[in-house]
């Protein structure tokens, strides 16, 4: 039978608009259902395919994807990196059709093995999409954005995530859908084989769709039971804290003729706030690096003991012992620089980076790179991984689990960091991002890391959104983007583990793993 071009195309048009609408289950749009209707389509697109036609519609529903969800690195590159808007275009469809390329990879193995059996397209393909997703967080440094279980922050699944974490929440969302699809297959060959007479065969059609329609309530009525479960508890007495948010332009904010611009602005900012248990000031906001800014810091320092409070602040940390012993000059290039939080008053500790933002805080491919266009030659990226802290900050005998940035983001590192701390701080200057969704869906993140740890995140950014979130992941306040402002709060110390903080995601990781080997050996043998 012939085909017309819209059958042809159809697969194809499911699989990129599945992955365009995806991003619209998340910060700020938070339409839920259509990431279901995203994945649908992109699992609609992928059944009864050859590998070769698996990884070509995965990576058309990765171009839809990123293309859609991450288009706010093309602000950062025109805005802040000197570049035209065709060479920032450019770049930018580079790097979605990089992540495309990422995405799309697994994808053969759906094709291989999985793509031709109801048990495949069903629990196989939402071990694939799960494997897919854990494979971006570290794969070329990783970049774990849009894993499609943010788009169900605020629904009952996040119930699973402080025993599977975020990679868990994607599974159970995933095979929600793939639940549905499977209703649909049913519904279709009762069509084609329905015959009048045959009392069994409408028997058999409802028996499967109650099975199926069941176990989409179960996923979904678990997680809402689990939301019930208190996996932390809360320790006595409110921590009063304050947060400096000040709306420092990104071009103003390394250039030495605003040095002491910016110092004044945070220091007149913090002036109501020290009262307060903490005063906060977000990713290096001290306009010097650490030694030039000795002075500083110990006026900072007296004022806090003084007022009895803890003072965070982020800070570029300029490390002298890099270099050699007996160096007498050095040059510029020589030294190495960390992304640091520290803590003074009546705190003390400095964290030190350990995930680093590709172009924004390094280059990689450096000598090949560097010099070619503006956009490479960023002032933060100049960057190195600091050496691994896992004491934390210490705030007046609060163990605070320091995050910095785009560290967030990454679920592993972050249960390493809080496994026996009270309260997570993640500092941040997402300016670079204008005013695009970047910045928000970051915060969603954020938010998810609370609902894994079962901890309080305090969020300090120079221009928004800075906040306080909830172990829940129930936003507490907030402040407003591009504002200058100081936003005030308070957390507890939570103590206790949740599973996802013990185990992290290798559970998961082995889980798909198990599943797809058992699919594919299944189909082979059919």
């Amino acid at each position: 039978m012939q085909t017309s071009p819209l059958q042809r195309w159809a697969p194809w048009l499911g699989a990129v608009g599945g992955g365009a609408i995806i991003p619209f289950s998340m910060a700020p749009y938070h339409i839920w259902p259509l990431a279901l209707l995203g994945l649908f389509l992109i699992a609609n697109s992928l059944k009864n395919t050859t590998p070769k036609q698996a990884i070509l519609r995965a990576f058309a529903a990765g171009i839809g994807l990123f293309g859609a969800g991450v288009n706010w690195v093309f602000v950062a590159i025109t805005q802040f990196g000197s570049s035209s808007i065709v060479l920032a275009t450019l770049l930018t469809a580079l790097f979605v059709l990089g992540l495309a390329i990422v995405f799309a990879v697994p994808f053969y193995i759906y094709g291989r093995g999985l793509s031709r059996s109801l048990l495949g397209q069903t629990l196989g393909f939402s071990a694939l999409w799960v494997f897919g997703e854990w494979l971006r967080s570290w794969l070329l440094t990783g970049f774990p954005w849009l894993y499609s279980g943010y788009g169900f922050i605020n629904t009952p699944l996040t119930g699973f995530a402080p025993i599977t974490g975020i990679f868990g929440v994607s599974f159970v969302a995933c095979l929600s859908v793939c639940l549905l699809l499977a209703a649909q297959a049913a519904w279709q060959q009762y069509q084609d084989e329905f015959q009048p007479q045959k009392q069994a065969q409408r028997l058999r059609f409802w028996q499967q769709l109650s099975v199926l329609g069941m176990g989409a309530i179960m996923l979904w009525g678990g997680g809402a039971l689990l939301q019930r479960v208190k996996w932390t508890t809360a320790k006595p007495h409110d921590i009063s804290i304050g947060l400096v948010q000040p709306n420092i332009p990104q071009e103003r904010k390394w250039d030495p003729a605003y040095y002491q611009s910016s110092l004044n602005i945070l220091t007149e900012l913090s002036q109501p706030l020290w009262d307060l248990n903490w005063v906060i000031w977000p990713e290096a906001a001290v306009p010097y690096p650490y030694h030039q800014a000795e002075s500083i810091l110990k006026d900072i320092d007296r004022h806090a003991k003084q007022s009895g409070a803890v003072f965070m602040s982020g800070i570029i940390f300029d490390d002298y012992a890099s270099l050699p012993d007996d160096a007498q000059f050095y040059r510029f290039e020589d030294m190495k620089f960390y992304n640091a939080i520290i803590a003074r008053g009546f705190g003390n500790g400095e964290y030190f980076k350990q995930r680093l933002v590709p172009f924004g805080e390094y280059v990689p491919f450096e000598e090949q790179l560097r010099g070619l266009i503006a956009f490479f030659d960023l002032p933060t990226s100049i960057i190195n991984i600091g050496p691994f802290n896992s004491d934390g900050l210490n705030a007046n005998g609060v163990k605070v689990a320091a995050a910095i940035c785009y560290e967030i983001v990454y679920p592993n590192l972050i249960a390493e960091l809080t496994i026996d701390k009270d309260v997570i701080l993640t500092i941040s200057n997402d300016a670079w991002f204008g005013h695009s969704n970047g910045p928000l869906q970051h915060f969603d993140m954020a938010r998810m890391r609370a609902i894994e740890t079962g901890r309080y995140v305090v969020r300090s950014t120079n221009n928004g959104l800075s906040g306080f979130i909830k172990p829940n992941g129930q936003v507490a306040n907030t402040g407003h983007r591009f504002t200058r402002e100081t936003i005030t709060g308070s957390v507890q110390r939570m103590s206790g583990l949740t599973p996802f903080m013990v185990w992290k995601s290798w559970p998961m990781v082995a889980i798909t793993l198990l599943i797809m080997i058992c699919c594919v050996a299944i189909q082979k043998r059919y």
